[in-house]
């Protein structure tokens, strides 16, 4: 089933005994701690691990005006970027030398294909991130609503907790990685 931010926010605030909420313009504490907090928080954790839901690829758009120094050529980010994993070239997705200024990537490649971390939709969010996420909004929301230091330290050692879990069923769901270049083995060739 998937939730809105309204309802991922209303679990949160059910783990801390406080007040559901139905909108963040309620006028509530709730509404306002959870607008206040819901989108730092979830960009965060989005950005925090690369995950397969909320990892794609595209072709960027050379803009016309170059960077003034290091690199020859500047490209556009897309709209939703939150993080870079990797660029490449000619069909990689890997491999080129780039740096990211002024939410625009500049290289001396004459195209980049860009594999980043997007903001996907709360709908598109799997089960186990929506635990993920709950533990940490609830650990976040602990202080504001409740002023217990010891109750939200709890919540986000169960939050670190969900996290890893949450890595763990993600980094299943792909081939393992695998060392492709190591020049030790090369010599021995």
């Amino acid at each position: 089933m998937a939730l809105s931010s309204i309802a991922l926010c209303s679990r949160a605030l059910m783990k801390l005994g406080a007040d559901v909420i139905t909108s963040f313009e309620e006028g509530t504490a709730e509404s306002e701690v959870a607008a206040t907090l819901y989108g730092s928080l979830r960009d965060a954790l989005i950005s925090a691990y690369p995950w397969s839901f909320a990892t794609s690829q595209t072709w960027l758009s050379q803009l016309a005006e170059k960077p003034i120094a290091d690199y020859e050529f500047a490209y556009q980010l897309p709209s939703d970027f939150l993080r870079a994993l990797s660029a490449g070239v000619s069909g990689r997705g890997r491999g080129i030398e780039y740096r990211i200024a002024e939410r625009r990537l500049h290289t001396d490649a004459l195209e980049v294909a860009l594999t980043y971390i997007f903001r996907p939709a709360e709908s598109e969010f799997p089960p186990f991130f929506d635990q993920a996420l709950i533990a940490r909004l609830a650990a976040e929301f602990c202080i504001p609503l409740t002023d217990s230091t010891s109750r939200a330290e709890t919540l986000a050692k169960l939050a670190e907790n969900e996290y890893s879990r949450a890595k763990q069923i993600d980094a299943q769901q792909e081939t393992p990685g695998r060392i492709e270049d190591f020049t030790l083995v090369e010599v021995r060739s």
